[in-house]
């Protein structure tokens, strides 16, 4: 039984409901003080000028450095999108499941209660202010909404600054400074974007993170008083809010080197690159020059039973193997794999795999050179060659990959869903590619080669499933080891 589930026998779920309300009730104070702020900013709108000429002189010398090249526009709102809802939102809820697989429930529920006071208190206030948005002489972006205070900013300086707190007890002492400052910077450089794409004044950027300091400040606290109700300490909050969590939150607490020898492994690894990419080509420049007779009449046939209704089915499908579904299912799979499993070399062996698929492709595509096939395609013209196929190879290396790893650590029935869609993803993927007159079905050959040649090579060189445990197999070594380290240094 874990201290989590001891504490909740002893106290029950009283210090549970104790905190939520405290954290309700932080938010209406918080709330009140950013009404407070908003009306005081009102009046120094309409009565004290210097305010206003500093928010206008900075907001147009900024629109006028900015709206010079779109290459800055670019960088400053991909920098913007670290504080929208799209990245901070998916991030809060991962890490708190990751907490929860760690059975740190306590600072998971504290995660899920500030980011939700964030998301509340951002449009409420907007709402009550009411300050239109800055009108400057080149538009370089655009946002709905009001003004004050920027949700950007807010949503930031809450979620990474709760992260902080969170994480803080997983960092070595001379690597704290350095992770707070990151954050920090993050941070400002949010506030920094929102004023220079036009969408903010100062003063917004400067209120959404007075607010979002108030209100990670306010559920700090009620952490702190939950804390001492189930009967823990409540050390400094440098240490960050659950000190001795640190353990536990460290990715990989008893795992050993991943690669041994990492410049022979690296070695190895470009060799086995360079014999994949060989037999590429050469299969590439066979298929190119000898087309078979079925390879530009399957493509024709599927043609022949468009829909709209299969058209859409296809792109749906087509998707699933384009980049960005493929970078964010694993995005999602390395942290879980690392919470779970605790151990570095299945996420690496993903990496690798992935990284050297990207490379292979973009390489063999642009060496073999091959037409798309000669039938109308409904993703129009693609910047890179037919041979072979991007989507379909990024598809079988990922879920492949996924499957491996999985089927060497879980033991329950349901670790067969994974092979499954090992095969299920791909081949959609690919008859989808065809049926929009995309692909051949030797570029699906060579996506097949693709991922069988280089899995290989990364399986003898990684060995991704070398001392593969379970979940609890892990955590139990983890517990040994942490253990250990602890009677050495008391010895």
């Amino acid at each position: 039984m874990t201290d989590d589930n001891r504490v909740v026998e002893r106290a029950g779920w009283a210090p549970v409901r104790h905190f939520a309300e405290r954290s309700v009730l932080g938010l209406l104070v918080v709330a009140a003080i950013g009404l407070t702020f908003g009306v005081l900013l009102l009046l120094v709108r309409f009565h004290w000028q210097p305010l206003q000429d500093l928010d206008r002189a900075v907001a147009d010398g900024l629109n006028r450095w900015a709206s010079g090249s779109e290459a800055v526009v670019a960088v400053l709102q991909q920098v913007s999108s670290f504080g929208g809802r799209g990245v901070l939102v998916p991030l809060v809820v991962l890490l708190a499941a990751l907490l929860l697989v760690r059975r740190r429930p306590r600072p998971a529920i504290y995660l899920l209660v500030t980011g939700a006071g964030a998301l509340i208190l951002d449009p409420s206030l907007k709402a009550l202010i009411g300050r239109l948005r800055p009108v400057v002489e080149v538009p370089v972006a655009s946002a709905p909404g009001n003004s004050f205070p920027s949700g950007h900013a807010l949503g930031s300086m809450v979620v990474y600054g709760m992260i902080v707190l969170v994480l803080l007890p997983a960092v070595r002492r001379r690597w704290k400074p350095w992770f707070i400052g990151l954050a920090a910077v993050l941070v400002a450089a949010v506030g920094f974007t929102r004023i220079a794409l036009g969408v903010h004044y100062l003063s917004d950027v400067l209120g959404g993170w007075m607010l979002g300091l108030a209100w990670i400040s306010v559920t700090a606290y009620a952490f702190r008083i939950w804390r001492r109700e189930a009967g823990r300490p409540t050390p400094p909050i440098t240490d960050g809010l659950e000190p001795e969590s640190g353990p536990d939150l460290r990715p990989a607490p008893a795992e050993g080197a991943v690669l041994p020898h990492p410049w022979a492994k690296g070695a190895e690894i470009l060799v086995g690159w360079v014999f994949v990419f060989g037999l590429l080509y050469l299969t590439g420049y066979t298929v190119t020059r000898w087309t078979p007779a079925f390879d530009e009449a399957v493509p024709a046939w599927l043609q022949s039973f468009r829909t709209p209704s299969l058209d859409h089915l296809s792109w749906m499908w087509s998707k699933a193997g384009d980049t960005h579904a493929i970078l964010i299912i694993s995005l999602i799979f390395c942290p879980i794999a690392l919470a779970l499993w605790r151990q570095w070399r299945p996420v690496l062996f993903l990496a690798l795999t992935m990284i050297g698929e990207l490379t292979l492709f973009l390489c063999a595509a642009a060496a073999v050179d091959r037409p798309r096939p000669p039938v109308e395609q409904l993703d129009g013209q693609m910047p890179t060659s037919s041979f072979p196929s991007g989507h379909i190879a990024a598809t079988m290396c990922l879920w492949a990959v996924i499957a491996i790893i999985v089927m060497a650590r879980v033991r329950q029935p349901w670790r067969w869903i994974f092979p499954a869609l090992a095969v299920i993803m791909p081949l959609g993927v690919a008859l989808s590619r065809m049926y929009r007159g995309m692909h051949h079905p030797t570029d699906f050959l060579g996506a097949m080669l693709l991922t069988a040649a280089w899995i290989t090579v990364l399986w003898w060189t990684v060995r991704p499933n070398a001392h593969a445990e379970t979940a609890t197999e892990a955590a139990e070594e983890a517990a040994q080891a942490i253990d250990g380290r602890h009677l050495e240094t008391v010895g």
